[in-house]
């Protein structure tokens, strides 16, 4: 197959990039490459790559620079995914759109279905969202992958936030009332690109299996560092910050497992990223 990826330089495009390095040709482009605000910008790089499948991993993800800079926010992961869903149809090309658990209110007590009602707290998930919507009616046959509490070696996440207090720190305060499904960029990776292949369309939920809350996360990822350093358990109101966070957005795998997909307990991801990491050191 022909891909092209925007955001090829993230922490999942990174990923991305390596998972299809064996496919026929891929293209991996970033801001600096296609600004996916710019439509000329991405027609004309539509245009170049002429791909099966364009994947959209480009995005402003700063949740908390989201509320406080809405205008980029809606520009980018709302109107760069419109442009990019424009010149995927006037391609003939397919689209992967890489989505969020953002997009629920966090209200809920059992996984999150596909089906489920949108309800945002916030701009970041508002963005997505409609998003979402836009490219339904634009591309019916659109795949839109949600995911969650994304980590990777390739960027900023929680794992990394979380080694390097503990490098400093004899204990460390993580709230125990947010609850999702950690996903390792390189099983979201490979999930993806079997979507793809899969031919899928519609709205999947793809993160690695099993959830907890951030405190049983911080508590693994130092269990299994062989850290000495202690996680105290808190809640949100000790750390207000700008943007909500959805308090429960644990995401159902029943869409991916009707494509006979299957990815990692959250658990043994860890294990693959701490070595990941250690290796690249």
């Amino acid at each position: 197959m022909r891909i092209l990826i925007f955001g090829a330089t993230g922490l999942l495009g990174k990923d991305l990039m390596q998972v299809w390095r064996d496919d026929d040709i891929v293209t991996g482009l970033g801001s600096r490459d296609a600004d996916i605000r710019d439509a000329s910008q991405v027609t004309a790089a539509v245009e170049r790559a002429a791909p099966d499948w364009i994947v959209l991993s480009a995005a402003y993800t700063d949740v908390d620079g989201c509320e406080t800079n809405s205008k980029l926010a809606f520009a980018v992961n709302r109107d760069g995914a419109i442009n990019v869903a424009k010149a995927a149809k006037a391609q003939g090309s397919r689209l992967l759109f890489v989505s969020t658990d953002y997009v629920f209110d966090g209200k809920g007590t059992a996984p999150y279905e596909t089906d489920h009602p949108r309800a945002p707290l916030g701009v970041y998930g508002q963005s997505k969202a409609q998003a979402e919507e836009a490219l339904l009616k634009i591309l019916p046959d659109v795949c839109i992958a949600r995911t969650s509490w994304l980590f990777g070696k390739h960027g900023k996440c929680f794992p990394d936030t979380i080694l390097k207090l503990a490098a400093t720190r004899k204990e460390i305060e993580v709230v125990t009332d947010q609850r999702g499904c950690p996903t390792y960029s390189v099983d979201l990776a490979r999930a993806l690109a079997a979507l793809c292949h899969a031919d899928a369309k519609g709205i999947v939920h793809v993160t690695n299996r099993g959830d907890c809350s951030w405190f049983e996360f911080a508590q693994e990822i130092l269990k299994q560092a062989a850290s000495e350093t202690i996680v105290r358990p808190t809640t949100s109101d000790k750390f207000v910050r700008p943007a909500p966070r959805p308090a429960y957005s644990v995401l159902s795998g029943k869409s991916l497992e009707r494509y006979g997909i299957k990815t990692e307990r959250w658990q043994r991801a860890v294990t693959q990223y701490l070595s990941a990491k250690t290796n690249r050191l």
